[in-house]
């Protein structure tokens, strides 16, 4: 049913991983019609974990390194030409839902609120949904869909729901 909805509104779902920093471990990203369309990269450099944001073909796309003494709930993800690309912080006063922002390189800010922890949560810019994360859509254990709005870049997206995901499950 979500993916009828999904096709009839020109929508992409990804299906996303939970646990997709594993030192080592690739993962490929499919979409509603079980295309691989993105591949990620776990490598284990030096001391720190790295994803590495692939297309289809194996060209890098975005990387995100776990930085040392770098501002504590901070990430940053970098384009394959080695810029900052995003910025995710996490909010530092949380209400009642958790609460994240995003400073996109040369482009909106993005919201991210809702319940991180259980992957049901939103991503809006300027007031428009971005993008919706959401574990309901999907019966494949540890699995969440994203479904990402026409005209946006799907893969700072995923990379962005990465790293919230990684922030928000250090222990994994």
């Amino acid at each position: 049913m979500q993916e009828r909805r999904a096709e009839n509104q020109g929508i992409t779902v990804y299906q996303m991983r939970q646990k997709l920093l594993s030192i080592g471990d690739d993962f490929w990203i499919e979409d509603n019609h079980g295309n691989r369309c993105f591949k990620v990269n776990g490598k284990a450099v030096r001391v720190r974990d790295t994803m590495i944001f692939e297309d289809a073909n194996g060209t890098e796309l975005f990387k995100i390194q776990e930085r040392m003494l770098r501002v504590r709930d901070t990430m940053e993800i970098e384009n394959a030409g080695g810029s900052n690309a995003a910025t995710v912080k996490k909010a530092m006063i949380s209400p009642l839902r958790e609460r994240w922002h995003v400073e996109v390189a040369g482009g909106s800010d993005i919201k991210v609120q809702g319940n991180i922890v259980d992957h049901e949560y939103t991503l809006e810019a300027n007031g428009d949904k971005v993008a919706e994360v959401s574990k309901r859509w999907l019966r494949v254990a540890d699995t969440y869909g994203v479904e990402v709005q026409p005209g946006q870049n799907a893969a700072l997206v995923l990379a962005i729901v990465a790293v919230v995901d990684s922030m928000a499950h250090p222990d994994r």
